[in-house]
Formats: C-alpha cells, structure tokens, sequence
C-alpha cells in the first residue's frame, strides 16, 4: 500500500511540490505525526480493523516521505546561496544526527517516569504538539523568493493598489502555509475573488466558457476573437463570471515572466468583476446623476457596468480587453520594481500540475 500510494503521490502532485515547498514541508510533518498516532492506537483494536489502521498508516508515511524528501531538496536549494548545495545537506544530516542522539537521551530519562495509558497519551500529545508548533514556526520564517501563486497574489494586489512592491520578507508575513489551490485574493484578505487555472489544455478552456462546451462547434464564446485579442502574449485567458473562474492556457514558449503576466491579469480581472458586482449591489439607492457618474467612468474603460450583464460574452471581452491593455502599459515596469525588490522572476513556479502547451497555426 505504501508503495503504490508513494507512486500515485508523486504522480498526481509531483509538479507542485516545488512551488509550494512550504505547505509540503509543513504537511510531511503533519503526515507523519499522524501516521504514528494510528500505530499506538493499533494494538487496542480488533484484528481485521488493526490490518486496515496499519495499511492507512503506512499510506501516510509513504506520503510523509515523498513529501519531506521534495520539499527538503527545495528548500535546500533556497537557501545554498553560494553553490555550496552539498556543505549545507552534509551539515544538516549531522545537525539531524545530533538531534536524534539528544531525543534518545531524553526518552531514556522520560520512558521511566511513565507507567499508565494515561501519561503515555499525554506525553505523546504534547510532544507532538511541540514537534508540530516548532516545525510550523520554522515554516513561517522562510521568506522564499520565487512567486507562485498565493505570492503572486500578494505582491500584485499590492502593487495594483499602492503602487509599492513588497519584500520576500514582508509578503511571507501575509502568506498562509495551507492555501488552497488556484484560489484568487485581493493581498491577504480572506475574501476570495475567484479561483483560476494555469498550463490547462484548451478544451478546459472552452469547458470553462459561460455555457461550458467542448469543442469549438458547441462553445458561446468567439474563439477567434479571443485569439486575436491575445495575438500578442503568450497566454490566452478567459474567466468565466458565473462560477468566478479563470482558464489560462499558455502557448509554445512562454516565459516565466509572460506566465506571471497572466496570473496577474487573472487576479486583475477577478477584482474587476468583484468591484462591479459591488457596484451593482451598491446601485439600489443611488440617484440618476451618480448613475450617469459611473457610466461615463465605464465608456472611458470601454466596459459594460451592467451586472445583470456580466453572462454576456461581448461584456466580459470589454473587460478582458480592458484590463489587458492597462496591464501590458505597465507590466516591464512592474517586473523591473519586483527584481529591485528581490523577487526572483526567472523561475516559473505558478503551474502545480503537469503543464501543457498550444500554437496558433494560420
């Protein structure tokens, strides 16, 4: 069983191990914590339910290992800041000796201290309690420098609306360990915007449409329009307003730099249609002279405010165009304040599941 759930694990999640290092690494610790807590428990079982407990506790450890060996090669990666990759894993196998030695020690002096179930279960919770919080806090202190997803959330939301790029020190700060994936947030509010998808195949795109088809035959978008409004970039994006969610499919080629171009322009479309929805909520008491404020507003962004409209192709294309010309106008230099920053954009880290590719042929 562990076997076949360690191939499967890195089969299915492989991909974004890497980029969300920090929540894997977290996650190892959690996997194998708990793995140990089904194996005190096994003994005070039936037969035919202790086998089932000790097959889901191998599955975990299974899970554990792959988890922790990936994560702790990233992470390794991260900080070996000098090509000096082997010095630093040699120095933490013998920190890791040291800490066995010490733990062997201190179980000598605890195990004979210890005598009912009760203080056994006691003990044990609290020391991995204390394993975990440790761990959890050592997790926090990274301040990594790739941008994946939820700090590709951060730090453009940020520079959208301030106008000022955080630090990997300062967006770690807001980063949350478990995020759930694809998600879309505005900094690190705990409102979510949408959720969208990147590297998918274009089918899911068009599945993605408003009215989900799949082929081109059967889609209520014009896919040639589309295509020729991101004639230009290296991506193709659509989101889908009703179920507030983006497809990104990047076409041959693409650089890492045009697939933070794309997972911005997502963030930035998602906050649009919030902020219009908002708007439209907002309308009920608004005066007729307000009204007329607002659409001027939206013929100079070439958009249709219309809520109820939202599920209309042509509004949500104004939009796209929209926001995909204010975006491009100043994304060279929003990469160029993100290197200054620290911020490494040359490692692509936002795709978290095998990655596929498209061409445009005339």
């Amino acid at each position: 069983m562990g076997r076949i759930a360690t191939i499967l694990f890195a089969h299915r999640l492989g991909t974004s191990l890497e980029p969300e290092c920090k929540m894997y690494r977290l996650a190892a610790d959690v996997l194998n914590d708990s793995a140990l807590i089904f194996d005190c428990l096994s003994p005070a079982l039936p037969k035919r339910l202790r086998v089932v407990v000790l097959a889901f506790s191998s599955v975990l450890r299974a899970l554990c290992g792959v988890a922790a060996g990936s994560s702790k090669a990233s992470l390794s990666s991260h900080f070996a800041k000098c090509g000096n990759l082997g010095e630093l894993n040699a120095k933490d196998s013998s920190q890791e000796t040291v800490i066995s030695l010490l733990g062997i020690l201190c179980g000598s002096v605890v195990v004979s201290h210890i005598s009912t179930p009760f203080a056994t279960w006691t003990t044990l919770l609290l020391l991995l309690l204390v394993h975990l919080s440790t761990n959890y806090a050592a997790v926090r202190s990274v301040n990594m420098t790739t941008l994946n997803r939820q700090r590709t959330n951060i730090v453009f939301s940020t520079l959208f609306e301030k106008g000022s790029v955080l630090t990997p020190t300062e967006a770690s700060k807001c980063e949350r360990i478990f995020e759930r994936d694809g998600i879309l947030r505005w900094k690190a509010s705990s409102a979510t915007l949408g959720y969208c998808q990147i590297g998918g195949s274009f089918q899911e795109l068009l599945r993605g449409s408003i009215h989900g088809a799949n082929s081109i035959r059967d889609v209520g978008i014009d896919i040639y329009k589309l295509l020729r409004l991101f004639e230009k970039e290296e991506y193709v994006l659509w989101f889908n307003p009703i179920h507030k969610k983006g497809t990104i499919v990047l076409k041959n080629n693409v650089t890492p730099i045009s697939q933070l171009q794309a997972w911005s322009h997502a963030l930035r479309v998602a906050k649009r249609l919030t902020d219009l929805r908002r708007e439209g909520a907002g309308r009920i008491n608004v005066s007729p002279v307000e009204k007329e404020e607002e659409e001027d507003k939206s013929k100079q962004r070439n958009e249709s405010v219309s809520v109820t409209n939202l599920t209309d192709p042509d509004t949500m294309f104004s939009i796209l165009e929209s926001t995909l010309c204010a975006h491009s106008a100043s994304f060279a230099d929003q990469i160029g304040m993100l290197t200054d920053a620290g911020w490494d954009v040359a490692t692509p880290s936002l795709e978290t599941r095998p990655a596929r590719r498209f061409q445009v042929v005339e």
